[in-house]
């Protein structure tokens, strides 16, 4: 039967650095992202064509 192998400790806490360092850059990159989606909606909410289309809808429930 195979003995387990320990793993290099040096080597398991690189890894963990690197992990969390990854971990740091997608949190970063979430962030940009939510706020992009943010000033997207913030867009669309102000353009004419959806105020047009909601006045059209709030009309047409009023009816």
């Amino acid at each position: 039967m195979n003995k387990p192998v320990q793993p290099d400790p040096q080597k398991a806490q690189r890894t963990v650095l690197k992990l969390q360092e990854v971990c740091r850059q997608f949190d970063a990159l979430n962030f940009t992202l939510d706020e992009l989606i943010a000033q997207i909606d913030e867009e669309i909410r102000n353009s004419p064509l959806t105020i047009y289309r909601l006045k059209k809808n709030h009309e047409t429930q009023s009816v």
